[in-house]
């Protein structure tokens, strides 16, 4: 945005060398800066293609988006428009998703009518976002300064950065303003990649203050005319103080103080309603009158100043108590001590369950399916196990289709037969049609931190020798074989990749054997001895960029098989059979930002020896 302002202000003022040697310097900056990260930005951008950020394989997928998240996942975070007012009033809408206190009147109504554990269930915000933890708030002297730069800069210091900031604001917006929105995504590069739009006021959080910043300096240089300052000085605070206090005066311009969620409370419940709006009112109107006196504190200090009352140090640095008066209780709200936890207390909370040590007896590789969390949301297990579940904002696009398609069917079919069972045969017999658990190597399934953990002898290993490998059309096909197939037998595997397989069918001899011998994150090592070529599954995602096959060391193919699991061709005999993680991306990205470090210190070099010259020579 400032760019296009200097080169609208290049083209009027016919200045064109300043601009392009400004403009040379800072795309020679830009260069360098990219590449002393490369290896980091080349390694996240080759995943980002195979992670839920990239293209799907799916048809019904790709019909949708051709590539990037779904619209209405990368707007589920959407700023309300008037939740906007937190930037000046930072209880605007409630503050944080988190219970109301023990004083508020909402829960004094829910004790009164025997309903006191219902407390934890409501929340003192009342915006339009799924949740928050806290509202965006600049401060109300902040906004005051912004307001009165506007009034005092000239255009081209103050218009580049309102546009940001209004730029800023629109895009948190999200599907409050989905055609903005949707130009963006459709149309800006890399934007259909961001997950939550409300994080675009971080633009807004850096251009307000600058823009602040040089109202200040406007007025400490002298270059206005006190009259103007001043006249300026009562409209930023009539705007910011004015509105603030309008607010205290009449809560209600807020809105209903209830979630949409709320509005649908029976009328047998609206003593808890009027609870509720009561509260949030009252936070309202206490940030409002708080608002309202910082900025005539402000403005006063500024009167005084103009005034010659006041030196600028002794300006400054009234101005920073009065910004810190202002912003340290209303940080202390949502980072304090109960944001913390002594190690003590954090290694309790990690302390391993009776489920886990019993899974932790057995030192074979498997993974741990823990019903007993959000599995897909929670990443404790991994604390102890490797986990079916977890957490990843950026998971593999592939994973989450099979979470999606398969795992979370199967999850929810065992939940219901456990829910029924009066045997632990009953659940294994569940368990046995579970193919997309199986072939995960689900060996255990936590049902109670507090009890064993239900052990699955239908889990496939590490590792395992199919009859035959079925060739399928696309990955539409794919996924839906898995629903039929046995996995223990046959696998799977996407036309793309038929070439590699050279043996579709094998016969089984009993003295075929295949097992994990070491396993390290990214070197894993088995051992083969097979009466003839066989076609292998391994229990590990197959990932495209980086990971190597090796046959007694020598490079070998391997493929997609299962829609997310590795295969492989295995010839007779006796081999030992490595995967090796090393992507040339890696090398190739460390490379380039090796040089360009190199490159970067050799100018700051240059620099100080130019610098410590010029310093001598001047005397």
């Amino acid at each position: 945005v400032f760019g296009i302002y200097e080169l609208i202000h290049t083209v009027k003022a016919k200045t064109f060398s300043p601009f392009l040697k400004s403009f040379s310097l800072l795309l020679l900056a830009a260069i360098l800066s990219v590449g002393v990260n490369f290896g980091t930005l080349y390694t996240t951008w080759e995943y980002a293609q195979e992670s839920t950020r990239g293209k799907s394989d799916l048809a019904k997928e790709s019909s949708k988006e051709e590539m990037g998240l779904d619209k209405e996942y990368i707007t589920q975070w959407s700023y309300g428009i008037g939740e906007t007012m937190t930037l000046l009033i930072p209880d605007f809408k409630g503050g944080a998703s988190a219970a109301f206190d023990r004083d508020s009147e909402t829960v004094k109504a829910l004790r009164k009518n025997n309903m006191a554990q219902a407390s934890t269930q409501l929340y003192r915000y009342w915006g339009r976002q799924p949740s928050t933890s806290g509202p965006v708030y600049f401060g109300a002297i902040i906004i005051f300064l912004f307001i009165f730069g506007l009034i005092i800069l000239p255009g081209r210091e103050k218009w580049w950065i309102l546009t940001a900031v209004l730029l800023s604001v629109f895009l948190s917006w999200g599907k409050n303003l989905m055609f903005f929105s949707s130009l963006f995504i459709d149309f800006f590069p890399g934007y259909d990649r961001f997950r939550a739009v409300s994080m675009t006021l971080v633009i807004a959080g850096v251009c307000v203050p600058l823009l602040a910043v040089l109202a200040l300096k406007e007025i400490t240089e002298a270059k206005l005319s006190s009259r103007k300052v001043l006249k300026a000085l009562a409209i930023a605070a009539g705007i910011t103080g004015g509105l603030s206090f309008l607010f205290f005066l009449f809560p209600g311009l807020a809105g209903s103080f209830l979630r949409p969620d709320e509005v649908s409370i029976p009328d047998s419940y609206n003593w808890l309603k009027d609870a509720m709006i009561a509260d949030r009112k009252m936070m309202l109107r206490t940030d409002a009158i708080r608002a309202s006196f910082l900025i005539a504190a402000g403005a006063a200090v500024l009167w005084f100043y103009m005034k010659d009352k006041l030196k600028p140090l002794s300006l400054i640095i009234i101005l920073a108590a009065l910004f810190l008066i202002d912003q340290i209780p209303v940080d202390a709200r949502y980072l304090n001590g109960s944001n913390f936890e002594s190690k003590r207390i954090a290694e309790n909370n990690l302390a391993p369950t009776t489920a886990d040590k019993s899974i932790l007896q057995d030192h074979n590789e498997f993974r741990v399916l823990n019903l007993t969390v959000s599995t897909f949301n929670d990443a404790s297990t991994s604390y102890y196990h490797n986990s079916v579940g977890g957490y990843s904002g950026a998971k593999l696009k592939r994973y989450q289709e099979l979470i999606e398609t398969r795992l979370s069917e199967e999850i929810n079919s065992l939940i219901s037969v456990l829910q029924n069972a009066t045997s632990v045969d009953e659940a294994s017999r569940a368990l046995k049609h579970a193919n997309a658990l199986n072939m995960l190597n689900t060996r255990y399934i936590i049902l109670s931190p507090d009890a064993v953990p239900l052990a699955n002898e239908n889990a496939l290993g590490n590792a395992w020798l199919v009859d035959r490998a079925l060739i399928v059309e696309n990955a539409d096909a794919e996924l839906e074989a898995l629903k039929t197939i046995d996995p223990a037998t046959e696998a799977v595997v996407d036309r793309r990749f038929s070439d590699l397989v050279t043996v579709s069918e094998a016969p089984q001899a009993s003295t075929d054997t295949i097992y994990l011998s070491s396993y390290r994150p990214n070197l894993l090592t088995y051992e083969t001895n097979l009466a003839s070529d066989r076609v292998a599954v391994f229990s590990e995602i197959y990932y495209p960029h980086g990971w190597q096959a090796l046959i007694d060391g020598k490079p070998a193919d391997h493929f997609r098989t299962d829609y997310v699991l590795r295969g492989m061709i295995l010839p007779a005999g006796q081999h030992t059979i490595t995967f090796k993680f090393e992507p040339q991306s890696y090398k190739t990205g460390n490379r380039v930002s090796m040089a360009s470090s190199l490159i970067l210190i050799l100018m700051l070099a240059f620099a100080a020896t130019s610098a410590i010259t010029a310093y001598r020579k001047n005397g």
